[in-house]
């Protein structure tokens, strides 16, 4: 064991582990070239090595390199588990920053706490360093484990998974199935000072991202007058979909999320109640996670790229692409998303050209399993009296492709209990992306515990 392994090192070992990932810069633009994950790999390679952990690389395409490590167990009928994290994260407008976003800086915040700071501290490389960490940390202690040890760290999450663990699957499904999945991303503290609880995502919701072409007709910029200019139609259809209240669907998680959040018993009651959700919804505060909660209630269109064929400032364009990022509930389709852009759209969906980009649909594992007793337990330790709170995730995962594999996958991890949960989950892709250290430690344990509660 070196020094690195010993009982308390290993959340500076988290710590240093995910700021080398953070200036490695393996920054997904969406294009097949960018990403760039090989670095993460070569880190995460080296950390591991001489541990006698069984290693392996896979290139989808060159430089997108996704990485599974192995520990045998010593019982082939004992459960599998992997640990997942990716190694990708999403580009940054530095102005928007008050540090460097690659530079993975240990800053000391206004409350006396450590934070690790870069472009995914939140997102998800502390997850992924840490599960590294207890990787490794199972390796050299030498106890030997009853079922096998997995950890995949993989490429292209933040761009669909293409390059990554959707290509893993296809290509390589042996290596990477797994009877449980632990993943991104939990460990919220919620609930009453009498009934504390803990997140764990167990489920996620679709995603069903579309590109929508309007087409017009090309002209002359200075004769604006009975145009058919397809960047205004365009501004049209962006509005409708900005402006689209689909009704909401409430399903089998809702009650316990909003058993979370300690509010009165009126606001309880409307929140439970479908013909008044919206309605409470707009009178809560965005610092009660009212985005959140409306996320994980309704199917929500998010227009976030146009694209055009716009040539220059005095030509009308003919041709202009709305990319719309739609999230989906548990039960919908592609027949119900084209339902629900007809609705928003009205007669300007008869001037969309509608082509799928992903189509992916929800996915949900049960709570009730020995990996989620396992997690009980370990949270237990830091935390007695604590509850999992099985939660729905509103962004998509690797969980669900893994999913797809047979696996019973959720998204872990433990946040300190000082962390505001909405403050937390505006870093995600957010300007001044950070994680406390506490809760690198936290999460660090949390593997260690678990691992050796599950597969010991």
């Amino acid at each position: 064991m070196t020094s690195n392994d010993r009982p308390g090192t290993l959340t500076e070992s988290t710590v240093e582990l995910l700021q080398t990932m953070i200036r490695n810069r393996c920054v997904n633009d969406g294009s097949a070239a960018s990403g760039e994950e090989v670095r993460n790999a070569d880190t995460l390679s080296a950390y591991l090595g001489g541990s006698g952990i069984d290693i392996a690389r896979y290139e989808s395409v060159p430089g997108r390199v996704s990485l599974v490590a192995r520990i045998e167990g010593s019982d082939p009928a004992a459960p599998s588990l992997c640990l997942c994290g990716h190694t990708d994260v999403v580009p940054v407008e530095a102005d928007g920053w008050s540090r460097d976003p690659f530079a993975g800086e240990r800053v000391t915040a206004d409350d006396g706490s450590d934070e690790v700071w870069g472009r995914g501290a939140v997102d998800m490389l502390n997850l992924t360093a840490s599960m590294a960490v207890a990787m490794r940390h199972v390796a050299v202690s030498g106890d030997r484990l009853r079922g096998d040890l997995v950890f995949l760290a993989v490429a292209d999450e933040e761009a669909g998974s293409t390059y990554g663990a959707r290509w893993m699957a296809e290509h390589h499904a042996a290596d990477i199935t797994t009877d449980f999945v632990l993943c991104e991303n939990g460990g919220i503290h919620a609930g009453t000072p009498d009934e504390p609880r803990i997140s764990i995502n167990t489920a996620e919701k679709g995603v069903a991202w579309r590109r929508l072409r309007i087409r017009g007709v090309p002209g002359h910029g200075s004769m604006p007058f009975r145009a058919d200019n397809a960047l205004v139609t365009a501004a049209g259809v962006v509005t409708r979909l900005a402006e689209y209240r689909p009704a909401p669907r409430l399903h089998e998680l809702w009650r316990e999320r909003v058993d979370t959040l300690g509010v009165d018993d009126d606001v309880r009651a409307a929140l439970l109640d479908p013909d008044r959700l919206d309605e409470v919804l707009e009178t809560l505060p965005t610092s009660a996670g009212a985005a959140h909660l409306h996320a994980c209630s309704h199917t929500t269109f998010s227009p976030n790229v146009v694209q055009g064929n716009g040539m220059k400032t005095n030509v009308i364009p003919g041709t202009v692409d709305v990319d719309v990022d739609i999230r989906t509930m548990p039960g919908e389709g592609p027949d119900e998303v084209d339902a629900h852009l007809q609705a928003a759209l009205g007669d300007l969906y008869d001037r969309v050209e509608v082509s799928p980009i992903m189509n992916d649909s929800a996915s949900i594992s049960p709570a009730d399993t020995p990996l989620w007793d396992s997690i009980q337990r370990a949270v237990e330790v830091p935390f007695p009296g604590a509850r999992l709170s099985p939660q729905v995730t509103v962004g998509f995962t690797d969980n669900r492709i893994l999913r797809e594999l047979g696996a019973v996958a959720y998204g872990a991890g433990l946040l300190s209990p000082s962390l505001d949960a909405g403050e937390f989950g505006r870093r995600f892709h957010g300007n001044d992306e950070r994680i406390d250290v506490e809760s690198i430690g936290l999460t660090t344990d949390l593997w260690g515990r678990v691992i050796d509660d599950f597969l010991g």
